[in-house]
């Protein structure tokens, strides 16, 4: 070969190799192999995915009554099924319904069988606003007070104010009579029955008003009562006023409260105790100095 050809291939060959270059590596052949053999094994056992055809459309609505182990959507139904036991007592409908009844009528059909079974066996069994009758087999509303008609209404409340049990909130007797039977019952009985607002909580309550504690209070007296003015004036100041007019109040009407016990101190310090026979100091150092006459 030429010499001259021998020199360019070798000047050729330095200068391709002082040039750097990166070169990109190539994975094994064996490790994509593997793969495709994992691939062909987790496919053969998997589901066929169905085509896009065939798939159902995914709705991303939370449904409630697929929850049925959710507290919520439990005490929801309990609540529904409570509400309709009253609105019918309300109405006057006081005859007992099995379990298929009271959920055909409030549309809870649909619940399942572990909801029936927690209906009949805890919910309804141990809420204080239902009644169970006929050996767990249906069920009814349990008001407040048991109250038929005007009559009984009268009834209870004589019956309140003759214990000594103060009034009825009426609110109760809503929930026992109805709203619409107690407020007719109240315009019928007229001033048989006393309303009184409680200021706290603006709550309605019904007092019986007995015609023999009714008496006829003097125009002279409930000029002079009507003339007093206690705005602003508290027991203390009302005492002192009507001492100074030389009427004595009564005393001790409320619980006294008990004095709070003092706990000793206990002392911090050394005790000094009280040295004894002081004044024979000086007379037994004398007889200490002194020999012992044999």
């Amino acid at each position: 070969m030429d010499p001259a050809l021998l020199k360019e291939r070798k000047a050729f060959l330095d200068r391709a190799k002082a040039q750097p270059t990166v070169e990109k590596r190539k994975k094994p052949k064996i490790e994509n192999d593997d793969r495709s053999a994992k691939k062909s094994k987790s496919s053969h056992f998997s589901r066929p995915k169905p085509s896009e055809s065939n798939s159902v459309p995914k709705n991303n609505s939370f449904d409630y009554k697929k929850m049925q182990g959710s507290s919520q959507y439990k005490f929801g139904i309990l609540a529904k099924i409570v509400k309709y036991m009253r609105d019918r007592h309300q109405n006057g409908e006081r005859h007992s319904l099995a379990i298929d009844e009271i959920l055909d009528e409030t549309n809870q059909l649909d619940v399942g069988t572990k909801m029936r079974h927690w209906l009949i066996t805890e919910a309804l069994l141990n809420n204080p606003k239902v009644k169970v009758v006929d050996g767990g087999q249906k069920y009814l509303f349990r008001p407040t007070y048991e109250i038929k008609d005007r009559k009984g209404f009268l009834n209870l409340l004589k019956r309140h104010d003759l214990h000594g049990m103060g009034g009825l909130l009426k609110e109760d007797i809503d929930e026992s009579f109805g709203t619409a039977n107690t407020e007719k019952a109240l315009k019928a009985l007229g001033e048989n029955v006393v309303v009184v607002t409680r200021p706290t909580d603006k709550k309605q309550v019904l007092f019986y008003n007995d015609k023999y504690c009714r008496y006829t209070v003097d125009e002279e007296f409930r000029k002079l009562w009507r003339g007093v003015s206690v705005d602003g004036l508290d027991e203390k100041k009302i005492e002192e006023y009507l001492e100074k007019q030389g009427i004595t109040s009564m005393q001790d009407t409320g619980l006294r409260k008990a004095a709070p016990i003092q706990k000793r101190k206990k002392g911090g310090g050394r005790k000094t105790f009280k040295k004894l026979n002081e004044h024979l100091e000086g007379v037994l150092e004398d007889y200490s100095e002194n020999p012992k006459v044999s």
